[in-house]
């Protein structure tokens, strides 16, 4: 039986990051994924001469951020798009009111300036907030300061609802006070016209890695750990880095033996995996018009279907992307794309007309029913910590790391959290700090 220096646990951007370093450290690394395909929650489609992310699509900040580095230096070509962290104004937004009339300049901005007010005292609210105060119960507190009109007070609270929701794929009532504690962007947010699979790819480049191979048993002690796979076959390494999502670790499909100890354990209790899916729509005709990065639309039409992003200028080809998150992801879960494309346009003829054009191509997510990732990514609940991320690291028995978005507090739920931990667990492993830089650089 052939022994490794490590085991890595999926071939997404962290178990990647992990494997490349120390295999550049001169380490005997082997990389295990499920999937026939590597990246994870990164998932590129090309078909049809279209360039399609299914999974991850921004860059939210480029300024200091480790994976706008190494894109650079991979060669990925970027396009700024500054509205993908649910930006209130900034960046031209096309509002429409609750009867579906486009809003002018002057009541759009009006809007923005509640939306800033509330979040000003909103800051005060979480610092303020009870272990098991939820987003729902500070960002009541923060309009209740207001003294607005129910009407004012109802536009702001669906945005702020809707942005829990695309920012976490979460109700506002499951989410944490602190849940959005990380909503910061540092520079221009960014998207990858020719995929966000060329940075996987790039990680990937000279590394053993194992398509199709599912483990489902984990063991550890003292002297290292033993991966089963689900075709039978062991496998024994001194150290183990497992990358899989929250959802996976804990829908019990990866058994710990022995399980996972304290605070690992608490930590994983606390975080929960979303619902969050893409809907993107292929059109003959830009029939929205040009000058805005997003439509918005207020009221309870917008419940589910709310905001469209336009990617025309990615491609050349008319193109809007949206989201179903939380309980509008729930619903249509298993629903056909025609089923959602009829759903999601009876809202855009509401605002553009009837004689919107039905669209030329469909493509709808659905990472909650994927077994190896059973949501997009992970959420804190009331009576988390900001620290759960950080606890949900760390180090098993000497031999054991997990890694991935979820593990990562200072911005979790993004590719730059991935890459991060991946880098963390590295230098864990290695027993030392372990440039990133290293990760593309020769």
């Amino acid at each position: 039986m052939e022994r490794y220096d490590t085991i890595v646990v999926g071939a997404g951007v962290s178990g990647l990051a992990a494997a490349r370093l120390l295999h550049r450290e001169g380490r005997h690394v082997m990389v295990l994924e499920a999937r026939d395909r590597i990246g994870g929650r990164v998932w590129t489609q090309r078909e049809g001469g279209t360039v399609t992310d299914l999974g991850a699509s921004w860059i939210h900040g480029v300024a200091g951020c480790t994976v706008a580095a190494a894109a650079g230096a991979f060669g990925m070509r970027m396009h700024e798009f500054t509205v993908g962290s649910y930006q209130v104004d900034g960046r031209p937004i096309a509002y429409f009111s609750t009867q579906g009339e486009r809003l002018g300049d002057d009541a759009a901005a009006a809007f923005a300036a509640d939306v800033r007010a509330v979040d000003a005292a909103l800051a005060e609210a979480i610092a303020d907030s009870g272990a098991l105060d939820s987003y729902r119960d500070v960002t009541e507190r923060a309009l209740a300061a207001q003294g607005w009109d129910c009407e004012r007070v109802s536009r702001v609270r669906e945005f702020l609802e809707h942005r829990t929701e695309e920012q976490y794929g979460a109700w506002i009532e499951d989410l944490a006070a602190h849940g959005l504690d990380d909503d910061a962007v540092e520079g221009d947010e960014v998207v990858f016209p020719d995929g966000y699979d060329r940075l996987p790819a790039a990680l990937a480049a000279g590394l053993d890695v194992r398509l199709g191979h599912v483990v489902t048993r984990v063991e550890w002690a003292s002297d290292g750990v033993r991966v089963h796979v689900g075709d039978g076959s062991l496998l024994v390494a001194a150290t183990a880095v497992v990358t899989v999502p929250v959802g996976v670790l804990r829908s019990g499909d990866l058994e710990f033996s022995p399980t996972l100890p304290e605070p690992v354990a608490g930590a994983l209790s606390r975080l929960e995996m979303n619902a969050f899916e893409k809907v993107v729509l292929r059109f003959p005709t830009r029939f929205w018009g040009e000058g805005a990065y997003a439509i918005r639309q207020q009221g309870p039409e917008g419940r589910w279907w709310h905001s469209w992003y336009d990617l025309t200028d990615l491609h050349g080809t008319p193109t809007l992307l949206t989201f179903a998150a939380g309980p509008a992801a729930r619903e249509i879960s298993g629903w056909r794309p025609d089923r959602v494309a009829a759903s999601v346009m009876a809202q855009l003829r509401r605002l553009y007309g009837a004689d919107v054009p039905e669209p030329s191509r469909v493509d709808v997510t659905d990472w909650q029913s994927d077994p190896f990732a059973r949501g997009a990514y992970a959420y804190m609940v009331p009576g988390s910590t900001t620290g759960d991320h950080d606890a949900l690291a760390t180090p098993v028995g000497g031999v054991l790391h997990l890694a991935g978005e979820a593990t990562w507090t200072d911005d979790p739920a993004t590719v730059p959290a991935a890459l991060l931990s991946g880098h963390r667990a590295a230098s864990r492993v290695l027993g030392r700090e372990v440039a990133i830089e290293r990760l593309w650089t020769a």
